[in-house]
């Protein structure tokens, strides 16, 4: 007896049912059967369709980045998974990046936080009513809306949606039988479909991503290619250690408690790193002295340097300053889709840039 197949056989009704709840939710808000909250500013929505890590935290870091080149105030709206604020509020402003306690505040907030000149990021999963309550106090030009293409109730302005280019096509079911977190008929609001790591994948499987979601997505949706580069290694007060060239032979024990650690391994090896060791944590896990002074040791017996990265590196500085540890910068690298994706959120600003 084929379990898979018997499996399916049972998940297939819980999945249609899903897909088909999400679908009236949707209609309700759609149709003003549920009122959504608006605001006088442009809001921006960074999300995606599945479970798992797609790279939201990084387009997140450089759109904060972008914004602020055009002289924009930027508010920051996100849940603080596993942060003591997750079901309160907080804020985190501009320049008071070494003041905030992740445990407090959550690892991607603490994490975006750190490319944050003006503005603010707002934390707590009543993302509305947190904007209402700190809208005063940061009076922002335009509002990002991390993982927020589910949190339909509050009102944006443009709709970016993130896919892995690397998640095997046959994941691409509604839950519990696949990874999506809704139908990909709710692409239809999605006004950029932006694909990361699309220098990692093959052409065929670029092509059968793309071929799969043609038909849910609208003719004028932009689409996006982007990759992830290393931008040079930092201590915990950010500044410069090394270059990513200077690895090249270097003994490194390698350090993540992230969602997706192979992509930071392999990173470090084409980097040309040799990796003596490997050590995993949970995503979002929170580093105890006793792990570090440990982590600390191991590395000593290896006379190899501690790296991790910029997520964890938040979260480590509150325990241990000690100068060998490092992390791995990144930032996000355009394939395709960077002109367009920034005249569609120039338009969205109200900015006339010839």
């Amino acid at each position: 007896m084929n379990l898979k197949l018997v499996s399916n056989v049972f998940l297939l009704p819980v999945s249609k049912l899903w897909d088909f709840v999400y679908r009236v939710r949707r209609s309700f808000y759609e149709y003003g059967l549920i009122k959504k909250e608006y605001f006088k500013v442009p809001i921006i929505s960074v999300g995606n369709v599945t479970f798992g890590g797609t790279g939201k935290t990084p387009m997140i870091i450089w759109l904060v980045s972008k914004l602020e080149d055009y002289n924009q105030i930027p508010a920051v709206l996100t849940r603080g998974y596993k942060g003591d604020m997750e079901n309160k509020s907080g804020i985190i402003k501009g320049g008071q990046r070494f003041r905030s306690n992740p445990q407090v505040f959550g690892d991607e907030p603490m994490l975006i936080s750190q490319r944050l000149k003006k503005g603010a990021v707002i934390v707590g999963k009543r993302r509305a009513q947190n904007l209402k309550k700190y809208f005063h106090e940061v009076r922002p030009d335009v509002v990002l809306l991390d993982d927020g293409f589910q949190h339909i109730q509050l009102y944006r302005s443009f709709n970016i949606v993130l896919f892995d280019a690397l998640l095997p096509i046959d994941r691409y079911k509604t839950a519990p039988l696949g990874y999506l977190r809704e139908g990909l008929t709710s692409l239809r609001h999605a006004d950029a479909i932006l694909v990361s790591r699309s220098d990692q994948a093959s052409e065929e499987q670029l092509e059968s991503l793309f071929k799969l979601l043609r038909p849910y997505h609208r003719e004028d949706t932009i689409i996006g290619k982007f990759k992830y580069i290393p931008a040079g290694l930092y201590d915990c007060y950010y500044k410069k250690q090394m270059e990513t060239s200077e690895l090249k032979g270097k003994k490194v024990l390698a350090l993540s408690a992230i969602a997706s650690p192979e992509a930071f391994y392999k990173m470090l090896e084409n980097a040309g790193a040799e990796i003596v060791e490997k050590i995993d944590y949970p995503d979002h896990h929170f580093f105890s002295d006793e792990e570090i002074n440990d982590i600390l040791l191991r590395a000593t017996k290896h006379n190899a340097l501690v790296l991790t990265s910029e997520k964890d590196m938040v979260k480590i500085r509150r325990v241990s300053q000690d100068d060998r540890i490092l992390f791995l910068s990144i930032s996000v690298d355009f394939i395709s889709g960077e002109e367009e994706l920034l005249s569609g959120i120039k338009k969205v600003i109200n900015l006339d840039y010839q």
